[in-house]
């Protein structure tokens, strides 16, 4: 069986690509950590892209080494007092340290900067991917899709509504609709409930009720999910598809909701697969972003840059979840540590940070088992 291809195939078809997207999201998820750690006067012994042994690197004015890594997986940002990437203190180098060492070490600032500091990262996330998407809509404009309907799926929701081939959806629950993305969002998060919509069929305006329903269904990359949909298609010709242009102002707008949605739709699914309706076997790893990446390269460079604006926000997010080692977790003992008037006790950290590091771990095996088995269903 051929998963790959060959060994060119995989390096410049799939490796290539993913390296690509990954190295932008992270330089920028460890520029955030970076830039706001130099604005408190924190000391930054290394910035590296990358894990294990570095590769090549340089010292700035400043002492902090900038470095790539044999490991192309990820980065960090190490701070004076650090004993490791995570940023788990060393407790026996602080207390060696001097007078002097300590104003610049990240232990020894106020927690609202140590807070500052960790989320600025998730953060630069966000603004790299609402930067990216605004500077698509600048170049390219937004496409829209009428909603106009082209087909109705026999047997589904639409078709016991009454809705026909022709029908123009006007309004949802009385809101005014203008495209086809706007119906497909509510569509998606109004499952089993009831949808009013305002249709223009023959000149003559009617209402029809429908209400979403989950449907299986299997993307190109051989992964199965559940959506709601009412069975609907929507035409797409020139009648239909218009290109929304849109200046600075619009772009940034649109690039913020489009952020904005991703992260629903994120929180959404969370929610719903703790519901037990969605799989967990949705969740995929390093090699399924690869063999994304490797897709979408083959469309073009802004593809490939949109999906770094998409992982980019995913990264961010999952970043900022409530787990031990993670920038989430280290947030939530600052809230603690504010909270009490003084930092959670050496030991109870000690366990959060070993929980969390075991947490992320069995997930990334869980998400890498997941992958292999979709290949190996291939």
């Amino acid at each position: 069986m051929e998963i790959f291809g060959s060994a060119y195939d995989l390096l410049i078809g799939y490796m290539a690509p993913f390296l690509f997207v990954l190295t932008i999201v992270v330089f920028f998820h460890e520029l955030g950590h970076f830039a706001v750690a130099r604005w408190c006067n924190v000391k930054v012994d290394a910035f590296s892209v990358g894990f294990g042994r570095e590769l090549f690197g340089w010292y700035d004015k400043h002492g902090t080494r900038w470095k790539v890594s044999l490991i192309p997986l990820g980065g960090y940002v190490k701070f004076a007092g650090d004993e490791n990437a995570a940023s788990v203190p060393d407790r026996e180098y602080i207390a060696s340290m001097s007078e002097e060492e300590r104003r610049t070490a990240f232990i020894a600032k106020p927690v609202w900067q140590r807070a500052a500091i960790v989320a600025a990262g998730p953060i630069a996330n966000f603004i790299l991917a609402v930067i990216i998407f605004a500077g698509i809509f600048m170049a390219y404009g937004k496409p829209q899709l009428l909603p106009v309907v082209s087909t109705v799926i026999e047997g589904s929701a639409a078709e016991t509504a009454g809705i026909q081939t022709g029908d123009r959806i006007l309004s949802i629950n009385d809101k005014p609709l203008s495209y086809f993305e706007d119906l497909k969002w509510t569509v998606r998060h109004n499952p089993d409930q009831p949808l009013v919509l305002g249709i223009e069929r023959d000149g003559a305006e009617l209402t029809a009720t429908v209400v979403p329903v989950y449907v299986t269904d299997v993307n190109q990359f051989g992964v199965e999910y559940r959506e709601p949909r009412i069975g609907v298609a929507i035409a797409s010709d020139e009648n239909t598809r218009i290109l929304k242009q849109l200046g600075v102002g619009g772009a940034l707008w649109e690039g913020v909701l489009r952020t904005y949605k991703i992260i629903y739709d994120t929180i959404n699914f969370i929610g719903e697969m703790f519901a037990g309706e969605q799989s967990p076997q949705q969740l995929g790893g390093p090699i399924q972003i690869a063999q994304v990446s490797g897709t979408v390269a083959q469309f073009g460079l802004i593809e490939l840059i949109s999906l770094a604006g998409f992982l980019s926000v995913s990264i961010g997010f999952i970043n900022l979840l409530p787990i031990p080692i993670l920038d989430g977790g280290h947030l939530v003992f600052y809230a603690a540590e504010a909270i009490r008037g003084k930092p959670l006790n050496e030991k109870v950290q000690e366990v959060g940070f070993r929980i969390g590091l075991g947490l992320v771990l069995m997930l990334m095996v869980f998400a890498t088992w997941n992958d292999i088995w979709r290949l190996m269903s291939l």
